[in-house]
């Protein structure tokens, strides 16, 4: 693509150009979108997935001991336990 000299432009040039490129762009735009709307499509015939499906479901960590950290305790039980 051959470079602009966009200083050398007059208002009127440059509000063409401004034209042109938004419409380029919303063409694009609209191309993409119909892309991705046909790729979701593709993918809905897996099912919908719902929030709780798609969520990272929470692996508790090990404890000193072996024993599992519950969800519900915070750092400060651990303390009260060392002292």
């Amino acid at each position: 693509m051959a470079k602009i000299d966009l200083d050398s432009l007059s208002i009127e040039e440059l509000a063409a150009l401004r034209d042109a490129a938004t419409e380029k762009l919303a063409q694009k735009v609209l191309a993409r979108q119909g892309e991705l709307e046909a790729e979701l499509e593709r993918l809905s015939q897996y099912g919908k997935l719902t929030k709780k499906a798609l969520a990272v479901p929470v692996v508790a960590k090990p404890k000193k001991g072996g024993e599992a950290v519950r969800k519900g305790e915070d750092a400060r039980d651990g303390v009260v336990e060392a002292a």
